[in-house]
């Protein structure tokens, strides 16, 4: 049974709980961050109401200082905060891990290492028995490609439609949409795309050139698209049948997101390698690792090259230990189940709010708590983002489809949390159906909708909608005065 852990109740989603900052005391932090990190970004954000600056974090969510308000976090930075924002036992074991150690050296023995890693194991799917550490998700893959494409000599990798697998070498490369790699090709050569859930596209591309297939069981960039249970099966099969290794994505989807460990256990089926990362750091000191079957070309390649990657941070001693609590974590609070629970819950409400709303929303899809709402056009993202956070409620849509709306809160999250959430997207598509008989007869014109659609004229139509409501935000707190 899943047991919340203890921490002071916080208010409802959108109740504000410390004073606002004071008038220009936002306009002055975003302007060091536009002069010192990135002006373009912040424009991004800003569109979806996305600039929020993170203050009193804890269990589900944070403090927007700018409005004073109480905010549920339903991104989770892509799956980072399973076991809350927070979390006091995590919390406990990186203090504790700083009193007695330091990071370590990735070169030598460590018992934090070992400890951590006969547990991992333990728990992985089957015949994953050895792992390397990695930094992050993105380091996590260029492992995983690296092994694949040492081990089998073969230059040739199969990835998917509008994958996302991270911004570093390897993986940039295996990213399925072009936006990603366009300003850094040429990049590794030999890496294909089939579209995901598309057992025969694979197929045809495969061949005794074929390192690796790489998937993520559950796409999340791409809109939380879940993999069929045939579709794992037959890549399974194919993979065995042409000496191909199997790699699993479960950076997002790994510690308990889906209602189980790993993706992997849904489909009782095993990967020749896995990488995993985000929440096994439990949000607060990042750790990664690539678990991995010991197939007798993998024993002939690392007994030849055993120092094939290194990691400068990644299996740290004070990570491990991290990383440990948080397995501990996940069972003590039951967290999987919880995961699976709440997430039928979750998605059931949602369908009756698709079935109230057929000219909004297009699907309802998702598996444990990692979710998804798909909206009929792309510009109906952006604008729900906006929407909800206007209600108290955090959530991004997706790069690779801005059409759809993630929703990946944390484990801990109990059944009254998820109706609160509920009720604001209720409220954010009210709020969106006011726009709405401009925005879509506008749609209907030709040329029209793929204004709508573009990220460019998004980012500037609701930047000056922003602008807009920064100043009736200061001109009602000035009225109150």
């Amino acid at each position: 049974m899943h047991k919340r852990f203890k921490e002071a109740p916080a208010p409802g989603p959108g109740t504000p709980e410390v004073p606002p900052l004071e008038p220009g005391e936002k306009r002055a932090i975003v302007k060091r961050f536009s002069t010192h990190l990135n002006k373009g970004q912040i424009r991004y954000l800003r569109a979806g109401h996305l600039d929020i600056l993170e203050r009193r974090r804890r269990a589900l969510g944070f403090t927007d200082p700018e409005t004073g308000r109480a905010m549920i976090d339903c991104f989770t930075s892509a799956g980072c905060f399973n076991v809350g924002r927070g979390n006091p036992a995590i919390r406990n074991a990186l203090v504790e891990a700083l009193s007695s150690c330091d990071m370590g050296s990735c070169h030598l023995l460590s018992e934090a290492k070992i400890r951590f890693a006969r547990q991992l194991v333990s728990r992985a799917p089957e015949g994953l028995t050895h792992l390397f550490f990695a930094a992050g998700g993105g380091e996590a893959v260029d492992c995983a490609l690296k092994l694949a494409l040492g081990a089998t000599g073969r230059p040739g990798i199969i990835s998917t439609w509008k994958a996302y697998h991270g911004h570093t070498g390897l993986a940039l490369s295996a990213n399925g949409k072009a936006h990603y790699r366009k300003h850094f090709e040429p990049l590794m050569p030999g890496v294909r795309f089939a579209p995901f859930n598309d057992l025969d596209a694979i197929r045809k591309m495969a061949g005794p050139d074929t390192a690796a297939v790489i998937i993520e069981p559950v796409q999340g960039e791409a809109g939380i698209h879940v993999a069929d249970q045939a579709y794992i099966q037959g890549l399974r099969e194919l993979c065995d049948e042409l000496g191909i290794f199997l790699i699993f994505d479960e950076v997002q989807t790994g510690f308990g997101r889906t209602g189980a460990l790993f993706a992997a256990e849904h489909y009782g089926v095993s990967p020749d390698i896995l990488a995993t990362a985000k929440s096994m750091g439990g949000g607060l000191f990042p750790n990664g690792a690539v678990l991995y079957a010991m197939r007798k070309e993998v024993t002939r390649f690392l007994d030849a090259w055993p120092a094939f990657h290194l990691s400068y941070s990644g299996g740290s001693d004070i990570g491990c230990r991290v990383s440990m609590a948080v397995l501990e974590e996940i069972d003590r609070l039951g967290l999987c189940d919880n995961a699976r629970e709440r997430g039928d819950q979750f998605r059931q409400a949602l369908e009756e709010i698709r079935a109230e709303n057929p000219g909004i929303i297009r699907e309802v899809r998702g598996i444990g708590l990692m979710v998804g709402i798909e909206y009929l056009h792309e510009f109906m993202g952006p604008m729900m983002s906006n929407a909800l956070a206007e209600g108290g409620v955090f959530a991004a849509y997706s790069g690779n489809a801005p059409q759809v709306m993630r929703f990946m809160l944390p484990l801990t999250v109990s059944q009254e949390e998820i109706e609160q959430v509920v009720d604001v997207i209720r409220q954010a598509i009210r709020t969106m159906k006011a726009l709405l008989p401009v925005a879509l007869p506008a749609a209907k014109i030709p040329g029209v909708l793929p204004l709508l659609n573009s990220e460019k004229i998004q980012t500037v139509t609701f930047n000056w909608l922003r602008s807009l409501e920064s100043v009736a935000h200061l001109m009602t707190r000035r009225g109150r005065r």
